[in-house]
């Protein structure tokens, strides 16, 4: 009952920026990153700024194209945007945290916190492609666009959920465990299958992938609890110096990594006096 009463709270906050497309009378629409950024301006006008009526002027800057225009072409403008953006990046990776530290939560629930947040992977990427089914017979969990317009496949496998180790002990070191080769295995194989396909590929969705990577996310340091945290990022990390083109993380190693290019502090694990210690 509490979460149905926080839903249609959330859709009365909305309502205030509701919109009427020109084309569509007597129909209304609420675009949601106008939404959040409307309800962020009027929480900084409120606070920072003496105005009479801070909700009416953060709705009537979000619904004008000439303010939006005006206020990116603003050197404080501009640090208002990034600041949104910051704080939608920090919502979103709170949303994905909790999924990835979810003991229960599938692979498809992982993808529905992952999408549409490209960033997390790095700089390197500037969008999600909007097909996932390139090549007969696969279909890719996230199809990303690399700023050199090549293809990059992010493979998802389960996270706090996943069952078995993620390393093994051979000969005193630690090696990846066979689920991680099988994962790393099928996204070869998707690679195969685009480089393949390239021609038809390129024609048709304008996507190349003669040079398409993947990024295969897989467990979580908890499913392994007896092996130290930074003893399993140390043995992937070995491991992908010596694959190609093809990444191995663990889910929680990619939100720390987004975590720091927000500047968050991590928290890592506690010494024995208890005390919790970050890292930056």
């Amino acid at each position: 009952m509490d979460e149905l009463v926080a839903h249609f709270g959330s859709l009365a906050e909305d309502a205030r920026l509701l919109d009427a497309p020109e084309d569509r009378p007597g129909r209304y629409r609420v675009l949601r990153g106008r939404a959040e950024t409307a309800v962020w301006l009027e929480r900084v006008l409120r606070e920072r700024v003496d105005i009479e009526h801070p909700e009416e002027a953060a709705r009537r800057i979000v619904t004008s194209p000439e303010a939006i225009a005006l206020l990116a072409a603003d050197t404080q403008g501009q640090m208002v945007f990034r600041a949104a953006e910051l704080q939608r990046r920090a919502a979103g990776l709170e949303v994905l945290r909790k999924v990835v530290d979810d003991t229960t939560a599938t692979e498809h629930a992982l993808q529905r916190a992952l999408e549409g947040q490209h960033w997390i992977f790095g700089g390197r990427f500037v969008g999600e492609a909007a097909h996932r089914r390139l090549v007969s017979g696969d279909e890719v969990d996230i199809p990303l666009i690399r700023g050199d317009g090549a293809l990059h496949v992010v493979e998802l496998k389960r996270a706090a959920s996943l069952g078995g180790p993620l390393v093994k002990r051979h000969r005193g070191s630690w090696l990846p465990s066979a689920q991680v080769h099988d994962a790393v295995g099928q996204a070869v194989n998707y690679l195969v299958g685009l480089d393949e396909n390239r021609r038809q590929l390129r024609e048709e969705l304008g996507i190349e992938t003669r040079r398409a990577s993947a990024t295969v996310l897989i467990g979580h340091p908890s499913v392994q609890s007896s092996v130290p945290e930074e003893l399993i990022n140390e043995a992937l990390r070995t491991f992908n110096t010596h694959v190609n083109r093809v990444e191995v993380l663990t889910h929680k190693e990619l939100v720390d990594n987004a975590e720091r290019s927000l500047g968050a502090p991590i928290p890592v694990q506690s010494p024995p006096s208890g005390e919790t210690v970050f890292g930056w």
